[in-house]
């Protein structure tokens, strides 16, 4: 009887469902008329209403006409209504609610340029609602030249006919302006703005630049100071310790004037290695190839098996160390030496030992500083890495009996290194979703990433309490109070990130995994997406609306770009800003696409060859701006020119509401002073 009132009940759900999904409770009817205008009207079943255009972030879905196609024509402004609008408070979304009263009618001005190839499709994407449910809908629409009144079509071609005879006059006087015909359109195109103009000198108006670059090489010092003390808990490391106290003990015994002197000497030699390991990396590639080099699909994908291979190497399959010849030939040069020379091979013994688990760290770093595209970011980024390694070795090499209350090595170094092999295979995959992003591949979507992160994170929790086992791991006849607080930690962050396989943004990942938009399934629709990805289509764009412009030059392979997309862009304030307010540029400088024609441009008295269109959007942003880092924000009027400082990374939201805000005002005094 259950199973049969269960099919019962089924078959009504589904049946009203069905029957739900089939109401159209508002009928569409459009059409052009002699005014060269666009009509629609909406006609709503009683007890239904209709929502109108502007309703805010986190109501129902607002009535929205896309153009998709447009040709032979252009959109004059918005589509616009006279229609009475109702607003009242709504419990369910917690604010006011607008709609419109009986049968709105909605116009859209048209320009239109050629009738023969007048073509206009989109659609209607609206929602309907009465007391009991709301219906989601969407209604197509089509221009042909057909649908073109005749009248226009006369009036039109008339027109047309007189502005070429006018523009043939013209052209034939020496000296006149920039007037050409399009043989494609017929049109005459006016636009001479040259939106490439450097605007250097414009920037000094504002004072914009070192704060913000100041910002970004504290982080940058920071992330690289934090990753120095990350690799001292490495079992590739620990060994020189006891190392380093018997050098110095055969030294200075109980001189400990001494050994404060050669101790300082110690450290600040490991601080010179890794300061010109940085500088020479930067100096033989170039800051700016080196950036290049990081976002290319051979190099993120050498760096991918690298870490892999570690961590396959850390999980006990097999040792990878560099030639026992070369460490130990530095070990004997610095026993065999006096003064601060010897004291400098011990030094360069600490790096040449420690290589094979700081590797993997190093380069992972000097990617992040390279980003900046100056050679002050790899080094900031390498002296804050020696920094972190040398305090604690220079405090060994003054306090050698401080060894005998450290922890001796044994079987939990072998779980440190297991732990790092589950962090770097984590890891792997993200150099893996740089390559796979800018030449999209669509191998790594978000929602595959997430599902390899949530299994190794769950299996590195199972590992933390000993249900898994590797070589070389020791007996573990019960865990201690870390390995269980570390293993909640490792499963709480894998339930964390289920909710992003629904879309969900995961800011405290955002940096790290692939972007929103490549994922299939995504309930998630407080993104920010540009409305181009092209800077003369967008500016072009802006000038027709009358906006201002928001350039954001980014990558795929910028992590702080994903994060300020995740934590900035996301927060409704300014979300709703940049929606409404502003025509927002993305340009990737690192797309590897190519472009349809090689452009050849000269840069710093040398040719250069743009065979990408990330080449092309990287010489825009270093040619007008002077700038080669990302993210970099700019904001422009629809002259090309700045109407306010320009902005990088800083997650701050108050900061970039008042930015976007500060722009908008400048924009509108511009044009009211224009006026």
């Amino acid at each position: 009887m259950r199973k049969q009132l269960y099919f019962i009940f089924s078959f009504f759900f589904v049946s009203f469902s069905l029957y739900a999904q089939m109401q159209h409770p508002v009928k569409w009817n459009y059409y052009i008329n002699e005014k060269s205008e666009i009509i629609f009207t909406a006609s709503v079943d009683n007890g239904w209403h209709l929502y109108t255009m502007d309703i805010p972030p986190g109501g129902p879905l607002p009535t929205s006409f896309v153009f998709e196609t447009i040709n032979g024509a252009e959109l004059d402004n918005k589509v616009t209504t006279l229609a009475e609008i109702i607003t009242s408070f709504d419990k369910l979304f917690d604010m006011d609610i607008s709609w419109y009263k009986d049968n709105p009618t909605f116009t859209q001005k048209l320009r239109i340029t050629n009738p023969d190839r007048f073509l206009i499709e989109g659609y209607i994407d609206y929602m309907s609602c009465n007391d009991e449910n709301c219906i989601p809908n969407k209604e197509e629409f089509s221009f042909s030249e057909n649908h073109l009144p005749a009248s226009l079509i006369a009036s039109v071609r008339k027109k047309l006919s007189k502005d070429k005879e006018t523009v043939q006059a013209i052209t034939s006087q020496p000296e006149e302006n920039n007037i050409e015909i399009t043989e494609e359109t017929d049109e005459i195109a006016t636009s001479s703005v040259d939106w490439w103009q450097p605007i250097s000198q414009e920037w000094h108006r504002y004072g914009a630049g070192s704060a913000e670059n100041d910002k970004s090489l504290l982080i940058v010092f920071l992330l690289c100071f934090g990753g120095g003390f990350i690799a001292l808990l490495t079992p590739c490391v620990w060994p020189v310790i006891p190392m380093t106290v018997s050098f110095f003990l055969k030294r200075s015994k109980s001189n400990r004037k001494k050994a404060f002197s050669e101790a300082v000497i110690y450290g600040v030699s490991i601080i010179f290695i890794y300061l010109i390991l940085g500088l020479l990396i930067t100096l033989i590639f170039g800051a700016s190839a080196l950036n290049e080099l990081s976002t290319g699909a051979v190099f993120n994908l050498i760096f991918f098996a690298l870490l892999v291979l570690f961590a396959v190497s850390f999980f006990g399959a097999f040792e990878f160390t560099l030639p026992s010849a070369w460490t130990n030939k530095m070990n004997n040069k610095a026993e065999s030496t006096t003064g601060s020379i010897s004291i400098f091979f011990m030094a360069f013994t600490l790096v040449l030992v420690s290589f094979s688990c700081t590797g993997p760290i190093i380069g992972s770093l000097l990617v992040q500083a390279a980003g900046m595209e100056s050679i002050i970011g790899p080094a900031i980024g390498m002296f804050g890495f020696g920094l972190a390694l040398a305090i604690p070795f220079a405090f060994f090499a003054v306090f050698p009996s401080f060894l005998q209350s450290m922890p001796k090595s044994g079987g939990w170094l072998n779980s440190v290194k297991v732990v790092l092999g589950f962090l770097e295979l984590a890891l792997a995959l993200k150099f893996f979703s740089v390559a796979d992003l800018a030449y999209g591949w669509g191998i790594l979507d978000r929602e595959v990433f997430l599902v390899l992160w949530i299994v190794i994170f769950v299996l590195l929790g199972f590992y933390l309490l000993g249900k898994i086992r590797l070589p070389h791991d020791s007996d573990l006849k019960n865990i201690s109070v870390i390995r269980l607080f570390l293993a909640i930690v490792s499963f709480a962050f894998a339930v964390y990130m289920v909710p992003g396989l629904w879309g969900a943004p995961l800011k405290a990942i955002s940096a790290f995994s692939p972007p929103l938009y490549t994922q299939d399934f995504n309930l998630y629709d407080g993104e920010v997406h540009p409305r181009f990805r092209d800077y003369e289509e967008g500016m072009i764009y802006a000038q027709k609306q009358g906006k201002p412009v928001l350039i954001d030059f980014t990558g795929y392979g910028c992590v702080n770009c994903r994060e300020m997309e995740a934590s900035v862009w996301s927060d409704p304030r300014v979300k709703r800003i940049i929606d409404n307010d502003y025509i927002l540029i993305s340009l990737y400088v690192d797309d590897k696409t190519k472009l349809p024609k090689i452009m050849e441009v000269t840069e710093n008295g040398k040719t250069r060859k743009l065979r990408t269109i990330g080449d092309k959007w990287s010489y825009l942003q270093s040619y007008k701006f002077g700038a080669n880092a990302q993210p970099y924000y700019v904001l422009l009027d629809n002259e090309g020119m700045p109407i306010a400082p320009w902005k990088a990374y800083n997650t701050n939201i108050e900061e970039y509401v008042e930015f976007l805000r500060n722009g908008i005002q400048t924009y509108k005094s511009k044009n009211k002073n224009a006026q």
